[in-house]
């Protein structure tokens, strides 16, 4: 099978897969992450298949909707890349980066880096911050039926991984918690410059929001 096949075959099995998923994690926020991941690929010396099999299957089972199975991810992936017949190291790989890619992963000691989980790393979390980010922290947020905003709750800025799992507090507190973190996080050279500019715009947000509820 081709490496283009493989992708439109990994491309029809996502967008089954998640055809009912709540708005911040459905088909096209996967899309969207494809799209950063394959632009920051360009200027890095990496793999692009296993890029674009982890961008596609980084939330196949996302452990969040999964009562906190972190495995349920990996193992999903892994069990339909077996069906397409990829090369049992890109699986690994893959699985790997689904693993160690998100931020509740990062609350852990890393233990596994490449250079393709670093592309995939920046592109997920581009879509975590700007006016994309926004949008899915509310949405997520009234998935979760949090307040939007309550001053009397003020963000944990010491969190622990469980209390980041765990967390019932207001959409607003989620931006000091973790999205603008994200800027100081970004691993590429591309992903840090596209990061700027969507970070400079939540800051904004936070302005004009705070300038409303006051």
């Amino acid at each position: 099978m081709s490496q283009a096949d493989i992708i439109e075959k990994t491309v029809s099995f996502v967008q089954d897969t998640l055809k009912n998923a709540e708005g911040g994690h459905d088909w096209w926020h996967i899309h969207r992450v494809w799209t950063n991941a394959k632009h920051i690929a360009q200027t890095e010396q990496c793999d692009l298949l296993t890029v674009e099999l982890a961008a596609l299957l980084h939330d196949i089972a996302d452990s969040k909707f999964h009562n906190g199975d972190e495995e349920i991810g990996p193992a999903t992936a892994g069990k339909f890349l077996n069906t397409v017949n990829v090369d049992e190291a890109i699986i690994t790989h893959v699985q790997q980066i689904i693993r160690h890619m998100s931020f509740k992963a990062s609350f852990d000691k890393t233990t596994f880096n490449s250079k393709e989980l670093a592309v995939v790393q920046d592109a997920d979390r581009l879509d975590a911050i700007g006016a994309i980010g926004i949008a899915r922290a509310f949405t997520y947020g009234g998935f979760k039926d949090r307040e939007i905003f309550n001053p009397n709750i003020k963000p944990n800025l010491n969190m622990s991984k469980d209390d980041y799992k765990n967390t019932k507090a207001p959409t607003i507190n989620h931006f000091y918690e973790k999205l603008l973190l994200l800027k100081d996080k970004m691993n590429t050279a591309t992903g840090k410059q596209l990061a700027l500019q969507r970070h400079n715009f939540m800051e904004s947000f936070l302005k004009q929001f705070y300038s409303e509820v006051q």
